[in-house]
């Protein structure tokens, strides 16, 4: 007996045989080929060129792009110093951070709102079309948009103003009053955003365990109670990650939306409309800032937006880790 158990024991203290490498893993691995080296040709490979931020990037006449990178001078942060002493940064990054703030609450509050009302809809034909009138903005590209905004907000023949005119005041020359347009711009971001937030979390709703329902309506819940007591906490671990998700673009902006519906982020609309991204682009389409300082800029952007979505993912991991995503 003794010897029967000693043999047991060394059995389970003696590591495991590595699995042997199967006809499953081969047909994974090669689904997942395509994927791997598309992620490594459009996104690792291009990051060679972070170092442009880093350099006074000049094109030597008959050598290709790699080579001009590698002879032109280094100037260490230069370039990020010309960005963080633009006259106009503070101004930038207050727009960036306060419109994304204001988009990051708008885009948890009104989504699940809206999702919860149209799931408790009995008809479901009533609610597949709420559905697909909600979800189609979200498929419109913002040139188009730009069109239908021009037509409702042009001041002689814009329907806004026919409508204001048409009740007793005065046309408003929308184009040049800048203290209406943080208002234009969250209502375009929501009305084009919202039916894809709402759709997630409609999806999730579906997958709510429908005798947490009846168990609230035996004990007397309204719709309203059921919504705050069952429906809410469902849904956190979604809202969590959609959250942090949207933390990690707090620093980026919807170029379409600022620069396309603002025609051109032109004066005077520029103090409320200037982003990051219409900065970015800004620099990059004049001929007096070099592509290295632009570089830096859009650099910056990016590492800032990584690290602020660590930090969120870390605040979640600490008050509860199983809806943190890493």
């Amino acid at each position: 007996m003794g010897r029967t158990e000693g043999k047991k024991r060394r059995t389970e203290l003696a590591p495991k045989k590595r699995r042997r490498w199967t006809k499953d893993d081969t047909e994974l691995t090669l689904l997942s080929l395509p994927t791997f080296v598309w992620y490594i040709l459009f996104c690792y490979l291009p990051m060679f060129g972070v170092i442009i931020a880093f350099k006074d990037y000049k094109i030597t006449p008959g050598a290709g792009f790699v080579t001009s990178l590698l002879k032109s001078d280094w100037v260490r942060f230069d370039n990020f110093k010309y960005f963080f002493g633009l006259r106009d940064f503070p101004q930038i990054l207050r727009n960036t951070l306060l419109y994304n703030v204001a988009f990051i609450i708008l885009d948890i509050v009104l989504p699940v709102l809206f999702a919860i009302m149209i799931s408790n809809i009995y008809s479901k034909r009533k609610s597949k079309t709420y559905q697909t009138l909600m979800f189609m903005p979200h498929f419109m590209s913002w040139v188009v948009v730009t069109y239908f905004v021009y037509a409702f907000l042009i001041t002689d023949k814009g329907l806004l103003n026919a409508l204001i005119r048409a009740l007793g005041g005065e046309s408003i020359n929308w184009y040049f009053e800048p203290k209406y347009w943080p208002y234009i711009l969250i209502i375009m971001h929501i009305w084009k955003s919202i039916g894809y937030s709402m759709v997630v979390y409609l999806a999730s709703i579906t997958g709510i365990d429908s005798t947490l329902y009846e168990a609230a309506v035996l004990d007397g819940a309204s719709k309203f109670q059921q919504g705050r007591y069952v429906t809410l906490p469902s849904l956190k671990p979604i809202i969590i990650m959609m959250f942090i998700l949207s933390v990690g673009h707090i620093f980026s902006t919807d170029f379409g939306l600022f620069y396309q519906v603002s025609r051109g982020a032109n004066q005077p609309l520029t103090p409320v409309v200037a982003t990051f991204d219409v900065k970015i682009y800004q620099m990059l389409t004049s001929n007096s800032v070099s592509l290295g300082k632009t570089a830096a800029a859009s650099l910056f952007q990016s590492v800032v937006g990584c690290i602020t979505i660590l930090i969120a993912n870390g605040i979640v991991r600490k008050v509860d880790r199983a809806s943190a995503l890493i």
